[in-house]
């Protein structure tokens, strides 16, 4: 009973363990932003006593604490991000339609990776712009569909080997109003607009963007690239990526609202690597755990060198206050509760058809403390004693008499 809590499985390695072990070298040889800096320092902190903490001691003094420490909260910290998942993902069901979901990929040339790192917070904002204006305006205009969708999208900027893969996951309704807000149109559960068409959109739509950023003087140019600070050189590098096949696909449908949940909560709050894919840590070299591209079905594993590794986990650092998950259409915050309501209405009305699937449960009581979210999330209350079933007390951790006092009765406990 009383180690119920400790039968999750934790990792051998952590990211932190890398960071405070060859952290303190990388920043004094490498030159990085203030977002990176503090990045690496939140998550060598997170749940050490560094943050502070509580203690939890039986109320019946049967002898049980335990130590709890902070943790650091930040967005890149892989163990920070549960509890603001499932958060988010109760804010967002009361959202979905009645409808079936598409999910697409929006990629970016690996040739334009160099400009992005140079320039994140312009060109991850760019992708955004261009991806959601093209996505609505070929839903809108093209006359198989002719409606306006609702989409969230999630930037991601990594691989599975921690490399620069900059890219966009969209959740698309499948259907959307026409332009009278009188019907709703739904697309095919197979097919929500063609994506070739959709990929060269977003091209034109990209490409005219970063020139006209290059007219404003808005980018700045690695050594490798400095180049490109003249006109004529830029214009042929952008000729180039106009001529390249961009990525964008659209993957298996969902079928359900509740697949919808799963998917959009496991891609929002998903870090570049998670301390469970960690395989080994030792003499210098980090191994993980990463998809095999030729076979998804199976893994591979990645060996790097500690300095590496650092490197490759630090090019995925956002911008400090730089919003990652964005909502366009009928999703955006000014159709919540017009247009959006008005979809679901038209949606609830019509005769029921195979596009459509179960209205999501939002009459359900919603947990009011990280408690009972732990408890929703894991099935372990961590309010009870796991020892005698008691009700826990929780001090801070700066009340060392308590301290002091539990350590005492376990040593009498155990003797």
């Amino acid at each position: 009973m009383e180690n119920d809590r400790k039968k999750e499985q934790q990792p051998a390695f952590e990211i932190a363990d890398i960071f405070r072990a060859h952290g303190h070298d990388y920043r004094n040889t490498h030159l990085l932003t203030l977002d990176q800096i503090q990045v690496m320092q939140a998550i060598e902190q997170c749940r050490t006593q560094a943050l502070g903490g509580h203690v939890d001691v039986c109320e019946k003094g049967c002898g049980y604490f335990h130590i709890s420490y902070n943790s650091c909260r930040n967005r890149h910290c892989p163990k920070c991000q549960g509890l603001s998942k499932l958060k988010w993902v109760e804010q967002r069901i009361e959202r979905l339609l009645p409808t079936h979901y598409f999910h697409m990929v929006v990629t970016l040339p690996h040739e334009l990776n160099p400009l992005i790192l140079y320039n994140k917070e312009l060109m991850f904002s760019m992708l955004f712009r261009t991806a959601s204006r093209a996505l609505l305006d070929y839903a809108l205009t093209w006359d198989r569909l002719g409606a306006q969708i609702g989409f969230t999208c999630v930037l991601h900027t990594w691989s599975q080997d921690l490399s620069f893969h900059p890219h966009l996951h969209i959740v698309a309704t499948g259907g959307g109003l026409d332009p009278t807000q009188s019907r709703w149109i739904a697309s095919r559960t197979n097919f929500l607009v063609p994506v070739k068409a959709l990929s060269r959109h977003v091209r034109e739509l990209f490409c005219n963007g970063l020139q006209e950023a290059f007219e404003e003087g808005k980018l700045s140019f690695p050594d490798s690239l400095l180049h490109l600070e003249s006109r004529q050189d830029f214009l042929r590098f952008l000729r180039k990526r106009g001529r390249q096949k961009w990525v964008v696909y659209c993957k298996k449908p969902f079928g359900s609202a509740e697949q919808v949940v799963r998917y959009i909560g496991r891609y929002t709050h998903r870090v570049a690597i998670s301390n469970h894919r960690l395989l080994d840590f030792a003499d210098g070299r980090v191994s993980f755990k990463a998809r095999d591209n030729s076979d998804p079905s199976k893994s591979r594993t990645v060996t790097l060198s500690a300095e590496e590794f650092i490197r490759r986990f630090l090019l995925h650092v956002l911008p400090s206050g730089f919003v990652r998950i964005r909502h366009y259409g009928l999703m955006a915050s000014t159709n919540v509760n017009t247009k959006l309501e008005k979809a679901r209405s038209l949606i609830m009305q019509a005769p029921a058809t195979g596009h459509q699937s179960a209205e999501p449960q939002t009459d359900q009581a919603e947990p009011k403390t990280w408690q009972e979210i732990f408890f929703q999330l894991t099935g372990i209350d961590l309010t009870v004693c796991p020892r005698c079933g008691s009700g826990i007390i929780r001090k801070p951790l700066s009340f060392l008499d308590t301290l002091q006092n539990a350590r005492e009765q376990t040593v009498v406990n155990s003797s």
